[in-house]
């Protein structure tokens, strides 16, 4: 029997023999969702980057799911589920450590295209059907619904001949939605470096006519998407792409600027990148190695220069660091454990040739909560320079046989704190008053028997911005 295939207006239905998606590929707490709210008389489809990754074959990341169940009816279905978000809202359902992210269907606002004063705000409250859920989404490819009545793949928007021709293409004019929300022109390049996909041309012209609208964008969700830059071992075609569009100098300029006196296409910053795609740790990196090597080259340059006025005299690594460090930490309000790791990475660098031959020092440094960061670092930078890392395999050797420091996770000098500060352009620390501490009073000892500090590990979170209309 040959694949149907169902066509109405721009509607496309590949049915489940026409199509590569099976639900022993789909992870099993999505489709007890699934399977609840379609029992209950609801629609629900599994969409965005999931349906997108499944037909190419992939692992996706994460599986969310829309319906045309409204929050309140979401909640009432499931006793794990937990709504979240003002402008919409969203149903977080939550099966241990992991979450299912459930949203309403809902459509595009009515604003005039040439109303400058809306263009940036919508009321996303605004309930729709299938349809107009799929027209407000970001990119086409992203725009595929996945039926778990029916197990077939639901497209309104062109999706499935652009994954054919692996083309990256905006739902609508892309002049409108890019002015809608800036960040889509990151989330672009992002997607087009993640699946080696071309972006089309009307998308990329409205790129580089409205590249310097990124401004508009909050400084959070800039700092979250240039770290998504980094992820799936794609770091340097997303970042090359993003230079390409002129991005990098709307959001980091000083290391657009020093790509365009490095040599350009041959800058050494497209080394360090491809170095670190090519790592064992590539996937687990923190932020605080990621920008350690984005900024590698450029911390090199500064060390030279301060080494040449130098005339002799021992060279600050921590001061210089932090000197390179300084504008993006003001530019993007970079978190202190990101800038503490960093900068200390770039510090501990001479030590894997110094001191292998001196036992006691060598044990003291391996026992340091960023050794394998540096160790890490290390490895990615000799890669990129093309020098053999004498001593790599006694140094890897040391970290599986020595124990790991049993200290705190982060300590923070003053000195360190402070020049986080200055970076940032964070008021000065106050004095703390006789009898305080920290800020808060002083407890008696027997009063904090079994007290325990909460969590504050701080990673971000992989789930898209409900703002931006895509999926991861």
């Amino acid at each position: 029997m040959s694949p149907m295939l169902f066509l109405r207006k721009k509607l496309i239905i590949r049915t489940r023999d026409a199509h590569c998606i099976s639900r022993k590929n789909i992870d099993p707490d999505a489709l007890r969702v699934l399977y609840r709210l379609a029992d209950a008389g609801q629609i629900a489809y599994l969409v965005g980057g999931s349906v997108r990754d499944l037909l190419l074959g992939r692992t996706p990341k994460d599986f969310d799911i829309s319906t045309d169940a409204h929050p309140n009816v979401i909640r009432k279905l499931f006793r794990n589920c937990f709504l979240i978000g003002r402008r919409f809202r969203l149903a977080h359902i939550v099966f241990g450590r992991k979450v299912i992210e459930t949203s309403t269907f809902r459509r595009q606002p009515k604003a005039s295209e040439t109303d400058d004063a809306n263009l940036y705000q919508h009321e996303d409250n605004t309930f729709g059907t299938p349809e107009e859920d799929a027209l407000r989404r970001d990119f086409t490819v992203n725009g595929l619904f996945y039926d778990i009545k029916t197990f077939s793949v639901i497209d309104y928007v062109g999706g499935l001949k652009d994954l054919e021709a692996k083309t990256l293409r905006c739902i609508g004019d892309p002049n409108v939605r890019f002015r809608e929300d800036p960040v889509r022109m990151m989330r672009a390049v992002r997607f087009a470096a993640r699946l080696g996909f071309g972006i089309d041309w009307s998308s990329r012209r409205a790129i580089r006519r409205h590249h310097a609208e990124i401004a508009q964008a909050s400084v959070p969700r800039l700092l979250e998407e240039v770290m998504r830059l980094f992820t799936f071992r794609t770091a340097e075609p997303a970042f090359h792409l993003l230079w390409k569009y002129e991005l990098l100098g709307d959001i980091i300029p000083e290391l657009a600027a020093f790509i365009t006196h490095s040599g350009r296409e041959k800058s050494p910053v497209w080394k360090a990148l491809q170095a670190l795609d090519a790592d064992p740790m590539a996937d687990d990196a923190s932020g605080g190695l990621r920008l350690a090597v984005l900024y590698y080259p450029v911390f090199q340059k500064a060390l030279a220069e301060e080494t040449r006025h130098a005339a002799g005299r021992r060279v600050n690594r921590l001061h210089v660091a932090r000197m390179a460090f300084e504008p993006l930490v003001r530019r993007l309000h970079i978190p202190k454990a990101i800038f503490f790791t960093a900068t200390n990475l770039f510090d501990m660098l001479p030590y894997f040739d110094e001191l292998l031959k001196h036992p006691a020092r060598r044990d003291r440094f391996v026992r340091s909560n960023l050794f394998p960061e540096a160790l890490a670092l290390w490895r990615v930078v000799c890669r990129a320079e093309q020098v053999v890392p004498a001593g790599l395999s006694d140094w890897e050797a040391l970290t599986v046989q020595t124990p790991p420091h049993l200290g705190p996770e982060e300590e923070e000098s003053d000195e360190s704190d402070e020049a986080w500060r200055a970076a940032s352009g964070a008021a000065p620390r106050a004095t703390p008053r006789p009898g305080f501490h920290g800020g808060r009073r002083r407890r008696h000892p027997r009063k904090e028997h079994g007290h325990q500090e909460p969590d504050s590990s701080g990673q971000a979170s992989e789930k898209p911005h409900p703002e931006t209309g895509g999926s991861t």
